[in-house]
């Protein structure tokens, strides 16, 4: 009987023993997922963190509040760029990026051309937006042929070519549904006269285009030859509808091992 209870408890106390290291391999277990999780979150944040930090310091040196660009504006931009260099369709030597912000009236220079690698603004301008559009104001945008509105998205700018508007420059929607039919409407950059002081003056409001984010011809030679060429331009605006595969932050993941220092540098030389 006594040989019967001792083999009963060695049984009891094996089980025992197998039950207490189990749940402490699973408690290590989950305390190395919880600390990985941890990890890669941390490093993210070290990534996002490093990304604004970079964007601020352009924002900053170029003194772009000044001139009346927003941040988070600037910075959808600078995220889309680096987006788009990834997807390799941009130039490998462009570092110049052109934004036009819709949420601004048509009488306040709301387009802007920032070298990146410089941290400077180059031009500041007016620029015009659709007649399908708005007024004053911009407030709808079209994809579609014949509706005289403005596209939002981003852009990839191409050659040059001479049309009814003089010297222009062909654009390349890379937004599909938003502004991919860019090149089937003809929507192009080019000179018009109604973007000038006196239409303003005249009519409350810049003239209106057919789509085309047009300029003031005093400018437009001067823009068409800096970022002509598979360079990028971005039109933003308020918009509910308005999604992008290029605002996509995921490629800060490959920054997410680095410092702050080091992910600017690298973030640098990708210009």
């Amino acid at each position: 009987m006594r040989k019967q209870f001792g083999w009963i408890s060695s049984i009891i106390l094996g089980i025992s023993i197998i039950a207490i290291s189990w749940r402490t391999a699973n408690a290590d277990k989950n305390t190395f997922v919880s600390n990985a999780k941890t990890t890669v979150t941390a490093k993210k944040l070290t990534a996002v963190n490093a990304f604004s930090g970079y964007v601020n310091d352009i924002y900053q040196s170029a003194n772009l509040i000044a001139s009346g660009l927003d941040f988070n504006v600037f910075e959808k931009a600078v995220t889309g760029y680096y987006n788009l260099k990834q997807n390799h369709r941009l130039s490998d030597n462009s570092s110049v990026i052109t934004i036009v912000d819709f949420n601004k009236s048509s009488r306040t220079k709301r387009m802007w051309i920032v070298d990146l690698l410089k941290k400077q603004l180059v031009l500041n301008t007016w620029v015009a937006h659709g007649q399908g559009s708005g007024d004053e104001m911009a407030t709808q945008f079209s994809n579609n042929e014949n509706s005289h509105q403005s596209s939002l998205g981003f852009y990839v700018t191409d050659g040059i070519y001479y049309g009814k508007h003089g010297r222009s420059l062909k654009l390349d929607g890379m937004d599909a549904g938003f502004n991919s039919n860019a090149r089937a409407r003809a929507v192009v950059l080019h000179a018009a006269d109604y973007v000038c002081q006196n239409t303003i003056n005249q009519l409350g409001r810049l003239g209106r285009s057919y789509g085309c984010p047009a300029v003031s011809p005093e400018v437009c030679g001067q823009i068409i030859d800096m970022i002509k060429g598979k360079n990028m331009l971005f039109i933003n605006a308020n918009s509910n509808t308005y999604t992008s595969k290029y605002l996509d932050n995921t490629f800060m993941n490959s920054f997410a091992a680095a410092d702050t220092n080091s992910t600017q540098q690298v973030l640098r030389a990708a210009l």
